[in-house]
């Protein structure tokens, strides 16, 4: 009996060995001492046990039983090879810490262009921010950083585009597009992009703002700060529109007022009262976005329209199109509707100063808007520095042909682009003061142009040749001041302001990706 029952527990115990390690450690160490009264009962094996026990012995096995399981604890381990990578000595050779964890970030892949439409793809997480992204190419391409960097959502099929807040999230924006769709999001520069906080009185000319507290003469540019980043004092804008009748091809003017409740429009001329208000948009499920070609596609009086999408996909017939008499006061629109989506959307951002062992909150606007005006000039200043000395009078002497091409080397001369390609490539980089590009003439092949942007107006100068013995010189107010070359015309007009309405700041350049 003791023979059969020795034998069948071995059987079971080479069956539970195959299903696991641990038991076959235990029935090898068993069976290594050829005793059957010493045999290790694993909880395992009672069920396969071929001859139960009589009653009488139930007692006893118990007993038995007991003292067995507390020979198992005693019986020695495998030694650990890698006792560093265990934080215990009973924990597995195989801990779970050593097996690669799952990622909960999933990455996608997105595409990028730029204005030559060269594109470059990339792998992101789900959760990456747009300002993230503008991060990430400026890095892989080595450019540098002056807080101009934008990603724009580009809607080719309605002909519609949009500055991406650098807070909103890249893959949230791309759910919205449809499967069929050609969209596409484009990474280039924006100068007007933080100009607000440097300039608010120039985005928000005086007939078209009011205020909600009662100020006493002329309002300084913190004051108006404040009261747009406040959620107590939000200024009223107000002005006519044309605005784009629901399922038909005609526009019509109309007088809105834009709240923090919404944008209304006045059903009776002028009037503000509240029975004379109709509610047009809201902006909780909206973005706003500037149109392209509204006179081609949308049929808009003027050049200068915006409109409204909602954030789900949707056809023409979800967009609530509008539009302005002139590029100021558009502007002055947009900026109002992205500083108020901004405000109710990022509540929890403030400015800091890490300038000291410690960060800071930067509670004063005062300080917050002087430092980031600080913080901008010197990367303007970084980012006008020239590697070389190509063009400068120290230089050594160069050949008369040399210095006439040097110039095309540089980021903000463009070859042969005509007038309207330039006044595009200069809106789409922001409508501020200084923001400028050479070009060549096309009138006059010998010639240059320089078009620059002053009072969101695009101005082109002609730069001219001059001959004085023998060397050639470029000039832009009839030979009073010559340069050698056009880096040299370049940088004395971003120092001095001359013969021009304000001095070079931004240059627009086309970059590769």
């Amino acid at each position: 009996m003791t023979t059969s029952l020795q034998d069948g527990q071995s059987a079971a115990g080479r069956a539970a060995a195959r299903d696991s390690p641990l038991a076959a450690q235990v029935c090898g160490a068993a069976q290594g001492r050829g005793d059957a009264r010493d045999l290790v009962p694993a909880p395992w094996l009672h069920a396969r046990a071929l001859l139960p026990p009589p009653d009488g012995t139930r007692g006893c096995a118990a007993d038995r039983r007991k003292k067995k399981d507390l020979d198992v604890l005693e019986m020695p381990s495998i030694p650990n090879p890698f006792p560093e990578l265990c934080c215990s000595p009973f924990t597995s050779v195989l801990s779970a810490g050593l097996f690669p964890k799952a990622n909960s970030r999933k990455k996608q892949v997105i595409k990028v262009y730029s204005e030559d439409e060269t594109s470059r793809a990339l792998e992101v997480p789900s959760d990456i921010t747009a300002r993230d992204v503008c991060q990430l190419l400026i890095l892989k391409n080595h450019y540098i950083d002056d807080h101009s960097w934008t990603l724009f959502e580009h809607l080719p099929h309605i002909g519609l585009e949009r500055t991406i807040e650098d807070h909103e999230l890249v893959i949230e924006v791309l759910s919205n597009w449809g499967m069929e769709e050609e969209n596409k999001l484009y990474f280039r520069k924006n100068y007007a992009k933080y100009e607000f906080f440097k300039n608010p009185m120039y985005f928000f000319p005086e007939h078209m703002v009011s205020f909600a507290t009662e100020t006493n003469g002329e309002i300084s540019p913190t004051q108006i700060l404040q009261m747009f980043l406040s959620s107590s004092t939000y200024p009223e804008i107000h002005g006519f529109l044309h605005a784009k009748e629901q399922g038909k091809k005609s526009w019509k003017k109309i007088y809105f007022l834009l709240r923090r409740s919404g944008l209304y429009f006045s059903t009776k001329g002028t009037s503000k009262e509240p029975r004379h208000l109709q509610f047009f948009s809201e902006f909780g499920n909206s973005d706003i976005y500037v149109s392209l070609a509204g006179k081609k596609k949308h049929g808009a009086p003027t050049n200068y329209g915006f409109c409204f999408k909602p954030n789900k996909a949707g056809g023409p017939r979800d967009l609530k199109m509008l539009c302005a008499e002139e590029e100021q006061s558009r502007t002055c629109w947009v900026t109002a509707i992205r500083l108020f989506k901004r405000s109710i959307s990022e509540n929890s951002l403030v400015a800091m100063d890490f300038s000291g062992q410690k960060s800071r909150v930067i509670e004063n606007p005062t300080e917050a808007l002087s430092v980031a005006v600080e913080e901008g000039l010197a990367w303007r200043k970084k980012g006008c520095l020239r590697l070389g000395t190509h063009g400068s009078p120290t230089a050594s002497s160069q050949s008369c042909a040399t210095n006439m091409a040097i110039h095309r080397s540089q980021p903000w001369f463009h070859h042969k682009i005509s007038r309207e390609e330039a006044q595009r490539l200069i809106i789409q980089q922001g409508l501020v003061d200084g923001v400028f590009l050479v070009r060549d003439s096309q009138s006059n092949p010998k010639t240059f142009v320089l078009s620059m942007s002053h009072g969101q107006k695009i101005k082109h100068f002609q730069i001219i040749p001059v001959e004085d013995d023998g060397e050639m010189f470029h000039t832009l107010d009839d030979g009073h001041t010559r340069f050698t070359d056009l880096i040299q015309l370049v940088e004395f007009y971003q120092l001095n302001k001359g013969v021009l309405p304000c001095k070079l700041k931004h240059y627009c350049a086309r970059i590769a990706l």
